[in-house]
């Protein structure tokens, strides 16, 4: 019996026909590559510090492990994931303060990083959009801004409302004095028994509870130091933190000038390293008093809010923050 030859298929054919096939079961026509802007933003975990410091070195800032740490364990951090599966595209951390988890009084937001490679591309834009205006809807907001960043954040309601000015050097105390010289604030190393009273003046200072972020300092820092007047009164303290191959010092709280440089100069003597710190410009006395001892001025940031008119608290009091990214 004579077999019936079926038709030959070519090669070509047979292809087209696959790739025809392949869009019938897709449905919407042949695949395309989202949008970078359509990526989803996620929350981010401690498990993510590697890729959010390796964002922060890839945009030519320090690694600074050691802060993002502290950043994701006290604050919530958002990301959006690199589409070439290499780390995160774009950061940001938020600190909450107040005693209310749902409504805080005062959030801060910092750390806000788009890789290099997908910079310009709205990514910025829309994962700050999203923090703001979906995460914090309604939530006195405040962040420092870089001259860069500025007109992206005034777009968003940000207003300016103050300056901070980034000071960094190796400290030189008076007259090559190794310990520091006696002043009107005794300053000693904080115990667990000042805690109470840290927290009741940082409260009245910052303008917010925060609570959270001051009960990690001790772990945090290297050193941890609290002034106190004539009576004994708790009236500043101070920390002390590494930052790759610096030291930062802040938060710094104190009642006067006087105190202030009592607690920079107490810390100073503690290491070798250089020093920095971000001091609001109102502290003029205080900026040309750390100039003068061998810190130089780095940069100035913006210190900016929305739905509120400036920063809570006391800023007479109020010297240098824990970290510009954090409020």
């Amino acid at each position: 019996m004579k077999q019936e030859r079926l038709p030959a298929v070519s090669r070509e054919t047979s292809t087209r026909k696959s790739l025809d096939d392949l869009q019938l079961v897709i449905h919407s026509g042949p695949v395309t590559r989202p949008q970078l802007t359509d990526l989803p933003i996620r929350t981010l975990t401690a498990e993510d510090l590697r890729h959010c410091a390796d964002l922060s070195q890839d945009r030519g800032w320090p690694r600074e492990d050691h802060k993002w740490g502290l950043l994701l364990a006290a604050g919530d951090g958002y990301g959006i994931d690199a589409p070439d599966g290499q780390g995160l595209a774009a950061a940001c951390v938020v600190t909450r303060y107040g005693h209310h988890e749902g409504t805080p009084d005062l959030a801060a937001i910092g750390m806000v990083l788009v890789a290099d490679r997908y910079a310009r591309q709205g990514l910025g834009r829309r994962l700050m959009t999203h923090v703001c205006d979906d995460v914090l809807k309604g939530i006195p907001l405040t962040l420092h801004a870089t001259p860069y960043g500025r007109p992206l954040y005034e777009e968003l309601g940000f207003d300016t409302t103050g300056r901070a000015e980034m000071l960094r050097g190796v400290f030189r105390p008076d007259h090559g004095a190794t310990t520091p010289a006696p002043g009107p604030a005794p300053v000693r190393p904080a115990t667990a028994d000042d805690l109470p009273g840290i927290l009741r003046l940082d409260a009245e200072v910052f303008g917010a509870d925060r609570t959270h972020m001051i009960t990690r300092l001790p772990a945090f820092s290297d050193r941890f130091l609290v002034a106190e007047d004539a009576t004994g009164e708790l009236i500043g303290y101070a920390a002390i933190w590494p930052n790759m191959e610096t030291h930062v010092i802040g938060p710094l709280i104190a009642t006067d000038t006087a105190g202030a440089q009592a607690l920079v100069t107490a810390l100073a003597a503690l290491t070798e390293r250089p020093l920095r710190t971000d001091v609001d410009v109102r502290h003029e006395e205080l900026l040309a008093w750390l100039k003068e001892r061998g810190l130089e001025s780095v940069a100035f940031n913006a210190v900016m809010t929305r739905d509120i008119p400036g920063l809570p608290g006391d800023w007479t009091r109020r010297w240098a923050p824990l970290t510009v990214a954090a409020g």
